[in-house]
């Protein structure tokens, strides 16, 4: 649920929009359920492992976290938002599935006093990146603004590595940063919170809003149900770079293993140094739409691939 823009541009099944000068497929068209798209449903990498336990093994893994390290969990991500150490904690995964182990993370989002928090990797990127997560909802909790985000910096080094970062209403240039974030979408109220899945990208060929400011674009399948609350969720996500400059970019989404949403066609970038290589989990709300007052989200199974993943056994 993002802040009462009542004009973020959506991208449908078989999506029939176009720039001036463009075809409808150079910006995006959804495949996922009328037999075209080829991509896995089901079981993937992570059945061979019993509740992820050694898939950071596996050679296709480029990180893998699921809270059950010794010591300080914070160690094992690169940034961490976090206030005064009240947001973000390890808990027993409620409902006792045996396949998140024995701990997860909790982020608590308190109205008035902070906007939640959450973490970041960073990570060297790939042709094709698959993220998949557990998420949990607890049943008071309300809209989200912000939740699992895939960003491109100019590299991993100095102040690039933060040229993903930040930038709303603005048009990415196509050398500096290109995002994607797969998040709960409230439809201003419409559906019960938290809302819908739903992507919501900045790249330089996304379409400007009516106050010709360029809020992220969305991409959603029609006739998804409401994301439900007190259960495990998995989540996952792909994003393939396009050739620079060439419209052939992909992106997709699976909840509990099956595909709903997979479009194509997508110019993600110009040049071929700018790679998707940091990723954002949070549950990050403001009082625009959130009301309750404490909201909670559980986070586990984090696993960044380079082919599918799946769900956890």
């Amino acid at each position: 649920m993002r802040s009462g823009k009542a004009h973020h541009m959506t991208f449908t099944l078989i999506l029939i929009t176009a720039f001036a000068t463009t075809t409808a497929a150079s910006i995006g068209e959804d495949i996922a359920t009328d037999g075209k798209s080829k991509l896995p449903n089901g079981e993937g990498i992570a059945a061979k492992f019993k509740a992820d336990t050694g898939i950071h093994k596996h050679e296709s893994v480029i990180y893998a976290n699921g809270f059950e390290a010794q010591g300080d969990w914070k160690k094992l991500w690169d940034e961490t938002r976090d206030k005064d150490g009240q947001v973000l904690s390890l808990v027993s995964p409620p409902g006792g599935d045996p396949e998140l182990g024995k701990h997860c993370l909790q982020a608590k989002a308190t109205l008035g006093h902070d906007t939640g928090g959450g973490a970041t990797k960073w990570f060297e990127s790939s042709e094709t990146l698959f993220i998949r997560f557990y998420a949990r909802f607890e049943e008071k909790c309300d809209y989200i603004h912000h939740f699992a985000t895939l960003r491109a910096n100019k590299n991993l080094q100095g102040r690039d590595r933060w040229s993903g970062f930040g930038g709303a209403g603005l048009k990415p240039k196509g050398d500096e940063r290109f995002s994607t974030a797969l998040e709960p979408w409230g439809n201003w109220g419409k559906s019960p919170p938290p809302g819908k899945w739903n992507f919501y990208s900045y790249w330089h060929e996304m379409k400007p809003a009516p106050d010709q400011k360029y809020w992220g674009n969305q991409f959603k399948p029609e006739g998804h149900p409401n994301i439900a609350k007190g259960k495990w969720i998995c989540c996952e996500f792909m994003l393939k770079h396009n050739s620079p400059g060439v419209r052939d970019g992909e992106q997709a989404y699976w909840i509990d293993g099956r595909l709903r949403g997979h479009w194509r066609g997508i110019n993600w970038r110009k040049t071929p140094s700018l790679m998707a290589n940091a990723f954002t989990l949070e549950s990050y709300i403001t009082d625009r739409w959130t009301k309750n007052k404490i909201n909670i989200v559980q986070f586990d199974n984090i696993v960044i691939a380079k082919e599918y993943i799946g769900p956890s056994r």
